[in-house]
């Protein structure tokens, strides 16, 4: 593929490539995969910077990502709604303290209309490869829909948006509905059905909730009881909405107050595991509350320290497992048959609905395969040791690709969406600062890379979330590949300034065309 003409850096439209072909490809600035919180703040920052030549591939039919994909019933965020927005664009009248999912859904559909980038995104688009091409400077990308070239890549398509499935033997010979909290199926009717649910994470403890009334009988498969804490949640009140729209400043000055109470939290989970007692006595308090049974209190009493999974929110869960139709079944899954489960203590569970609780593909996203870069490896090679970039955003051997929500810029504790925006900020000054001096390609430094995951690794050492227990903040191999181990606004003042020195520049090179 040979360029036969060259985009200018904030130009409105694309330019052309010249395929092997002989073929025309369009050619992009920057192409973004996704269109959740990612990838729309990368979107709208971009464009409010000057760089209106920008794509978003998305691979489903509208946009969203995880609110899109997760409408399970109860689904709801538990990070206060006012702070999981985005800074630029709040939302004077959210409904409840903590927003549901088809609320979330509606902000960012409002958000892409009010901030015109609709017409930016390209849906049904599923990237199947995206290869860096290093003579010509610039990232080709093959989608479900077509190709196009770019010359940088902003990798938005999350750590919550592939789905994973227990290895069970005979799953597929069962013969009913079976459904994961990330594709549920409405059209399923539960009434008095039996049904099966496998996990006791985040979306599990407000399914179970949700359906446990109408179902005939439900049967949690609990692996590792969960720390549960109640939520604190209720509508927010008319004329408090009215207030936050008449003095924008009086909901920041809300959001602010949110952010430094949950930032707080970093003193227990990161600083001083000993102050863990505290959110320890609550959820113990909690849960001795709602269960007054002492045999199913213990069941559901954790073994692991709080904190080292994630801390779940919920009023509903604890009183939804002593009603008399459900069951917490702790014995393993020996076999999946076509109308029942099977337990290692031989006990078969009559089943006639399977809804999977069990979370997401997170050290090992799939795309991480599709991702080719200069050395011809994909990242998933790179990463065959364990997820690892720098500053969560670029990795090493990929040249223009920025990585959001990368390794280790996950939480346990406040929103994602200022994690986000704080990369925001380091992908504009790249930009910036690489038209400004007239360089093309930009690859981080192997050894910043290492010398940085290498400080990470030592500061996560202590803390609450490498205390032992197994969570999908750990990859395989038992490294915290996912969380950011300290206060966030330290992260912030960290991505304020691209440090082009910690890269290999290379200057921009005079297109040529096909002779």
């Amino acid at each position: 593929m040979a360029i036969v003409e060259e985009q200018a850096g904030t130009g409105n439209g694309p330019a052309v490539d010249d395929d092997d072909d002989g073929g025309e490809v369009e050619h992009h600035r920057v192409a973004i995969i996704g269109t959740g919180f990612g990838g729309m703040g990368a979107a709208i920052a971009l464009k409010q910077a000057g760089h209106h030549d920008i794509v978003l591939l998305e691979r489903a039919s509208t946009l969203g990502g995880t609110w899109r994909d997760n409408h399970y019933p109860g689904c709801q965020c538990d990070v206060p709604s006012h702070l999981y927005s985005f800074s630029f664009a709040l939302k004077p009248d959210w409904s409840r303290s903590f927003a549901e999912a088809g609320e979330i859904q509606e902000y960012l559909q409002e958000t892409a209309d009010r901030f015109d980038i609709r017409r930016h995104m390209r849906f049904d688009s599923e990237v199947l490869s995206c290869t860096w091409l290093a003579e010509q400077q610039r990232w080709h990308v093959v989608t479900a829909s077509g190709e196009l070239t770019a010359q940088f890549v902003i990798g938005a398509w999350g750590p919550l948006s592939e789905p994973a499935f227990p290895d069970l033997p005979g799953l597929d010979t069962f013969e009913g509905p079976a459904m994961h909290s990330a594709q549920w199926d409405h059209d399923v009717d539960l009434a008095g059905k039996s049904v099966a649910v496998i996990g006791t994470g985040a979306s599990a403890i407000q399914i179970v909730p949700s359906i446990q009334p109408t179902v005939g009988h439900l049967d949690l498969y609990q692996r590792t009881a969960p720390w549960v804490v109640p939520r604190p949640d209720r509508p927010i009140k008319p004329w408090l909405k009215k207030a936050y729209a008449r003095v924008p400043g009086l909901q920041r000055l809300a959001r602010a107050a949110i952010y430094w109470n949950r930032e707080l939290l970093i003193f227990g989970f990161a600083k001083h595991p000993v102050l863990m007692h505290l959110p320890r006595r609550l959820a113990r308090a909690h849960l001795r509350h709602q269960v007054p049974d002492a045999a199913l209190r213990a069941t559901l009493t954790p073994t692991f320290d709080i904190g080292c999974k994630r801390i779940l929110l919920s009023n509903d869960y604890y009183p939804a497992l002593t009603q008399p139709n459900t069951a917490v079944v702790t014995a393993g899954i020996a076999e999946v048959r076509p109308r029942s489960i099977i337990t290692t203590d031989g006990v078969e569970h009559p089943t006639d609905v399977i809804v999977y609780g069990t979370g997401f593909h997170v050290t090992d996203h799939p795309m991480a395969d599709r991702i080719v870069g200069a050395d011809g490896h994909s990242v998933a090679v790179a990463w065959s040791k364990g997820m690892e970039a720098y500053r969560g955003t670029t990795v090493a051997g990929f040249p223009n690709l920025f990585a959001l929500v990368g390794p280790n810029t996950g939480l346990g504790h406040t929103s994602i969406v200022f994690m986000i925006e704080a990369q925001l900020q380091y992908v504009l000054d790249a930009l910036r600062q690489l038209d400004a001096r007239g360089i093309a390609t930009f690859d981080v430094r192997p050894e910043v890379q290492g010398a940085f995951n290498d400080d990470l690794a030592q500061q996560l050492e202590g803390t609450v979330w490498n205390s032992g227990c197994a969570s999908w903040y750990l990859d395989e191999r038992g490294r915290n590949t996912t969380l950011w181990p300290t206060f966030t606004f330290r992260y912030r003042q960290l991505m304020a300034r691209f440090d082009a020195e910690s890269y290999h520049l290379e200057a921009t090179r005079v297109p040529t065309s096909r002779t």
